[in-house]
């Protein structure tokens, strides 16, 4: 049914009730109430019509009777990145935010279907429109649910998920790994996005493709603690650390407990770890550049191997979420809140238990060098304090392996 014949049944409908209401013998309604009930008729017809219009039927059967009810736990794995319990989980702490009410003119989409749509085009490099015919909904529908749904988990479950923890555990995991009074492990990753429209060149990074960065610190499970996201891929790691919260707390001394310990006659804060990209800081350890001796080796092998705690993060990061990899086509206000749900939910799969498969990682390894990561530019800064500590640490951790 076209406009013109909807537009033709409307005014058939209301010669039809007119032509009803003259030949009536009551008299009891006064014309005004007449010409109410002809109007409210009227538009009941146009609604009822212009529904079937705007909101085609497609089906949900898929997703009704197919996902919901046949699934087992591996489909929900492989396609959801998560068991369906932790999916419905996820479903029941989103929903005081993201239920809807029916109108007279559409039935809401449930919360679940919402979630597993926003899910959905996370975890896969498919196209908005692939996405809504999966689903059988719009494609306007999948971008809206989208930000909804990254919205809701960021207002929700960020603060309490992205979140430093039991510190007495992060600093044994690490000491276990082979470095003392660690609170984590700082990197910072390229996320590529499409050409902005703003200031574009800013955001073209040192391989050539347009990118903003995430920075993250991890514990020693490779769990996000903090995170920070949204500037542009030509500016420097270290100009984004230091413009980060995170940064002016430890500068403070406030994000770790007061914990020190001493190294040889040195007094050493609870650290973190970076790449020489990074300033070396009394709370902030780096690896020795330059010509190293062996215990210098020793000490960066150490380091290294704790860091790497990051990295690995940031792999299985963008192997579940493979949006992260899909040069995201979104708003500039829009990209930074869908990193942060990644992360979040990231957390949350960790945190549950469920299994990463590498055939994700397999699949993003032709991506991951079409976007390659830029190589760190060392920073030469070291104030004189944070050198002794790691001079210190370099001549205990080669005093243990003399022992």
């Amino acid at each position: 049914m076209n406009v013109a014949s909807t537009s033709r049944m409307a005014v058939e409908l209301f010669l039809q009730l007119q032509s009803d209401s003259e030949e009536s013998d009551n008299d009891i309604e006064t014309p005004d109430a007449q010409d109410t009930q002809l109007l409210v008729a009227v538009t009941d017809v146009l609604s009822t019509v212009e529904r079937r219009l705007w909101a085609r039927e497609t089906s949900t059967q898929w997703w009704d009777h197919i996902v919901l009810q046949a699934w087992d736990d591996e489909q929900w794995l492989q396609n959801f990145r998560m068991r369906k319990a932790t999916f419905m989980g996820l479903c029941a702490e989103l929903a005081p935010t993201l239920r809807r009410r029916d109108t007279r003119l559409r039935a809401a989409l449930p919360v679940e279907k919402r979630v597993a749509i926003a899910i959905w085009k996370l975890a896969t490099p498919d196209s908005y429109r692939s996405v809504a015919n999966q689903f059988g909904v719009g494609k306007s529908t999948v971008g809206m649910v989208l930000m909804q749904v990254c919205t809701a988990i960021n207002r929700t479950l960020l603060r309490r998920t992205v979140t430093l923890g039991n510190v007495q555990d992060i600093v044994d995991g690490f000491a276990e790994m082979g470095f003392p009074n660690c609170g984590g492990a700082i990197d910072g990753t390229h996320i590529p996005i499409l050409s902005p429209p703003h200031l574009a060149s800013e955001y073209v990074n040192r391989k050539g493709y347009f990118s903003v960065v995430l920075q993250a610190l991890v514990d020693h499970r490779g769990r996000f603690t903090d995170i920070y996201s949204g500037w542009p891929g030509k500016v420097h790691d270290a100009r984004i650390f230091r413009n980060s919260a995170l940064f002016r707390r430890l500068r403070a001394g406030t994000f770790f407990p007061d914990r020190k310990i001493t190294v040889g006659d040195v007094e050493m804060p609870t650290v973190i770890l970076g790449d020489p990209t990074y300033p070396l800081m009394p709370w902030l350890m780096k690896p020795y550049t330059g010509k190293l001796d062996r215990s210098k080796d020793r000490f960066n092998y150490r380091l290294s191997r704790c860091r790497m705690t990051v990295e690995c993060a940031f792999g299985r990061l963008k192997a579940r979420w493979r949006c992260l990899y899909g040069k995201l086509d979104l708003g500039e206000s829009s990209i930074s809140a869908v990193i942060s749900a990644c992360c979040t939910l990231h957390n949350i799969c960790e945190g549950k238990g469920e299994r990463f498969s590498e055939e994700w990682t397999s699949e993003v390894r032709r991506l991951e060098d079409e976007f390659a990561q830029p190589e760190s530019r060392a920073t030469r800064e070291a104030q004189e304090r944070a050198s002794r500590i790691r001079d210190a640490l370099r001549e205990q951790f080669d005093a243990e392996s003399q022992q």
